[in-house]
Parts: structure tokens; sequence; C-alpha cells
């Protein structure tokens, strides 16, 4: 075999191992992307519900409890959003940690309030926010912007609060992208987080929120501070349910939230004496 033979047979080996290699490695990539990252789901089935009563039964879908891995605020955008076919309920992190989210937001009486609460003790929760809430003036739209500066995480609770088991395709779309158009325009992303209002899911509802970039969550523990119990009574709920992994729910809007913001700056500081770390989750991106 002459010289010019043995270089064109050492250049077709390597072609061929070059060739192997990306292919295990294209491979590798794509399991990776068709990973689904959330664990599965796990402990008792759970119907939450909060908010003003609407008229007729409410028949949200079930879910179970399910887990939400990570930490950190939403940044970037997803290449790619799984349609859930529940919310998440819960979060998975190291040692006793929760999440405090706000619905209903922003509101120019209570808003700034649990900002400050939350700000005092250095802790960043959830808001999800109302389309028509934040277009309702500049002050709320400011709040909305403080709320991102500060490190929170804006969510998306539809434009109007309605039931969205009840309307049609379109109509549910619309609430979500309206919604989802005016958190953006107003601090430059797009939510990362959705929340049906009353806790009704359907298919719709996971679709266009999955297309919309964002990921279902529900609630653990529901203050159900819109009833007006006494701020004693929502900080003895959010102490008696809280546990590693638990996600309440408070309001930070929609009727009279004076309770709501006293019993944060009751539970607040006890919960954090008690060895939890308040958090906010991190998206886990396909």
């Amino acid at each position: 075999m002459n010289k010019d033979q043995m270089l064109s047979r050492r250049k077709a080996l390597l072609v061929g191992s070059a060739a192997v290699l990306g292919a295990a490695g294209a491979a590798g990539t794509a399991r990776l992307l068709a990973a689904d990252p959330a664990p599965p789901p796990g402990g008792p089935a759970a119907t939450p519900a909060a908010g003003a009563p609407q008229t007729g039964a409410l028949r949200p879908s079930a879910y179970r409890l399910r887990p939400i891995a990570g930490y950190g605020p939403v940044r970037g955008t997803a290449a790619r959003t799984l349609v859930r076919h529940e919310p998440f309920l819960r979060i998975v992190g190291r040692g006793p940690t929760m999440v405090l989210t706000f619905d209903d937001g922003p509101d120019p009486r209570y808003t700034p309030a649990v900002l400050r609460t939350l700000k005092t003790h250095d802790v960043r929760a959830m808001f999800f926010v109302c389309g028509a809430m934040v277009a309702e003036s500049a002050e709320n739209r400011d709040m909305l912007r403080k709320m991102a500066y500060e490190g929170h995480i804006v969510g998306n609770h539809t434009w109007s609060h309605p039931l969205l088991t009840r309307l049609s395709r379109s109509a549910i779309r619309s609430e979500m992208e309206r919604t989802s158009e005016i958190i953006e325009k107003t601090y430059g992303e797009r939510p990362g987080w959705f929340r049906a209002p009353y806790g009704a899911w359907n298919r719709a509802v996971f679709e266009f929120g999955a297309e919309l970039g964002m990921e279902p969550l529900g609630w653990t523990v529901d203050t159900l501070d819109w009833k007006e119990p006494g701020a004693r009574t929502i900080e003895r709920r959010v102490m008696k349910g809280a546990a590693p992994g638990v996600v309440v729910l408070a309001h930070d809007a929609g009727g009279d939230r004076s309770q709501s913001v006293r019993a944060l700056r009751d539970y607040l500081p006890r919960l954090l004496d008690s060895g939890y770390h308040l958090t906010v989750p991190r998206r886990q991106f396909t």
C-alpha cells in the first residue's frame, strides 16, 4: 500500500468515527429534550378553590399533588413548554422549603404593604396578577415593575378573573393572552407561570398555557383569606399547614385584604424562625 492509499484510508476512518460520535451526541440531546423534568405525581388528590363563589357548582379538573423542582425566578423564554394534565401543587427543595403566593392584584391599597413585609424579611414570593388590574392605572403598573425588580415572580391570573371552564376556547385564550401581553409590555418579560381562577382547570387551559410558555401552579394550603375570617385565623391556617414543599395561597386584591396584610406580618417571621426557607420555583425548560 503506497503513501497516498494509506492517507486515504486514514481519512476514511476519521470521517466514519466522527459520524458515529455525531449520531450518538444527537441521540443524547434528543433524549434530554424529550424528557419530562417533572417528578411523577404523588400524594392525595386535591381540588382546591379560592375566591368569591360563582353561581352554580364548580367542577375543576381533579389533580394530585405534583412537585416543582428547584429555585429562582424565571429567566429567558422557554423553547418548549409541555402540556400538563394537572397543575403543580408542591415544590421539591433542599430542606424545609415553602412558597408564598398572592392572587388578584396589584392593588394600591394592599400590594405595597405585602411587598414591604416581604422586603423586610428578604423573602421572595409569587404574584398572580389580573390583566385588568395591571391596566387600571400607571400606579398599578409601577407596582408590577417593583415586584419584578425585587425578585418576585409575576404570574398570569387571567384578565378579568372568570371561571374559565365555562368559557369558549377563544375566550379562554383571550383572557390568558391579553394578560401575558400587558405583563410583558409593563416590565419586559412574559410570565412563565399561570394560575386558573378558582382552581378550575380544563384541557384548553393547559393547552393555551403551554402555548404561551407558562407552567400551571395550584396550591397546597388555602388561607381562605377572601372570606375575611380574621388575621389570627389566617395566620393559624398557614402555620398549621406549614410543611416542606407547601405552596400557600393568599390574596393582595379582590376585596378588603387588610386581614391578609396583618396576618403576613405575623406568620412570615414565625415561619422563618421555625427554619422554613421561603423561596420561588425555577422553571424546568424542555
